[in-house]
């Protein structure tokens, strides 16, 4: 016996999507999700704020999504940023661009994103229900036909999707559930990891820098004593190492070097807007004008206060020395310092500070125009729960939005 046409398993971003667009095509659909609301990590995404999307170039924004970013062509093709943009508006949710194209709720808030979209999904027909977790997936003649609940109930759709996120902040709900129903069917599973996520240093200041955020640095990386990779933007201290988006992004590129133990260096540039040249004449320029005051005071124009304190007890100066008094050699290593800070990183977090999950659901085994499986008709992967990722900034929650949007669209009745 047929209960739905179909069931969508999780109510996050690519659930939500996916569920409405089916329900608007005249379908009957059931949203299950285990937590008691739906959407839960997408309330607390960006810290509260909810970064939707970014409004890049398409072939800018493909470049910061991997391992394959050619599966999602259709996907953007069919609904991309500015669809993404205009729905939201739709359903009465204003938005804003910030820096580097992020999108942002006007607001800031991502509960009222989030309400926006389950008031919608509820309007469409949709009939969502909470603190229900899935078991299985029922397979008859390489078909899915339904799933079976933990509590042991059996419900029939003619078509099953499956958006159940990754494994990163798993309180919300998040814990890997898809791979376990992906694996079971045959489908192979790219190695999981967490992504963006902050980086561990056992430097002895750490801790003392901690809730330090620093705006408009630069970072260059070096593994094993080579220069790999650049940023430019925020970063913050936390109690255990860094974090903040280029962190977060870098995250994701040196991950396999971290993982393999190599050694990681990443060296700040905290006036990356002037030349040696040019920080050496400001710093003459300074020291002239404040000569009889301690170097605590020089330091105090340049850097934010809670940093003054550990970039003393590297320079081996004393903070009360009179700038006056400052050698040649002692204010080239002021210079030295301010534009190579080094910290040296000794790992990364785990799931429950990762914001994605590295890995997946291989795309090779899904078709990109309706994101149906190739090893099981009438079921389908979207979001997270693909072996898809990309940087901060808007680039992830576009890729659930739309390969959820897509399978909702292509769904047989």
């Amino acid at each position: 016996m047929i209960n739905f046409d179909v069931i969508v398993i999780g109510a996050g971003a690519s659930g939500i999507m996916c569920a409405g667009q089916a329900a608007l095509n005249g379908m009957q659909v059931l949203l299950l999700e285990k937590m008691r609301m739906p959407a839960c990590k997408l309330r607390i995404t960006g810290k509260g704020r909810c970064n939707i999307t970014n409004i890049a170039e398409k072939a800018v924004f493909m470049q910061h999504i991997g391992p394959d970013n050619r599966f999602l062509h259709n996907a953007f093709g069919t609904f991309f940023s500015q669809e993404l943009v205009e729905f939201f508006e739709s359903i009465g949710v204003k938005t804003k661009r910030e820096q580097g194209g992020r999108v942002f709720p006007q607001s800031n808030r991502a509960i009222e994103l989030t309400e926006a979209l389950v008031k919608w999904v509820r309007k469409t027909g949709v009939s969502l229900q909470c603190k229900t977790a899935v078991k299985d997936i029922l397979i008859e003649n390489e078909q899915a036909v339904g799933v079976i609940t933990q509590d042991g109930r059996k419900i029939f759709a003619k078509s099953i999707v499956i958006a159940t996120g990754g494994k990163s902040y798993p309180a919300t709900g998040s814990t890997g559930d898809g791979y376990n129903f992906a694996s079971k069917i045959g489908h192979t599973i790219a190695l999981l990891h967490p992504l963006l996520v902050p980086l561990r240093s056992d430097e002895n200041f750490i801790k003392s820098l901690s809730g330090l955020h620093l705006k408009n640095i630069a970072v260059n990386v070096f593994v094993e004593n080579i220069k790999k990779h650049e940023a430019f933007g925020e970063l913050e201290f936390n109690d255990f190492g860094i974090e903040g988006p280029i962190v977060l992004s870098l995250s994701r590129k040196c991950l396999h070097d971290i993982v393999a133990k190599k050694k990681m260096v990443f060296v700040l540039d905290f006036k990356p807007g002037l030349s040696e040249l040019q920080l050496d004449n400001r710093l003459k320029r300074d020291i002239d004008t404040v000569g009889k005051t301690a170097l605590y005071d020089l330091l105090r124009g340049l850097m934010m206060h809670q940093l003054i304190k550990v970039f003393v007890q590297r320079l081996g100066i004393s903070q009360d020395k009179k700038c006056g008094q400052l050698t040649s050699a002692e204010r080239e290593k002021i210079l030295k310092l301010l534009k190579n800070f080094s910290i040296s990183i000794t790992g990364h977090g785990n799931y429950d500070r990762a914001i994605i999950t590295g890995g997946g659901v291989s795309t090779k085994e899904i078709h990109p125009k309706t994101m149906e499986s190739k090893l099981v008709q009438n079921l389908y992967f979207i979001g997270e729960v693909l072996d898809l990722d990309a940087d901060t900034g808007g680039y992830n929650l576009q890729i659930a939005f739309s390969t959820g949007y897509l399978a909702g669209i292509s769904l047989k009745k």
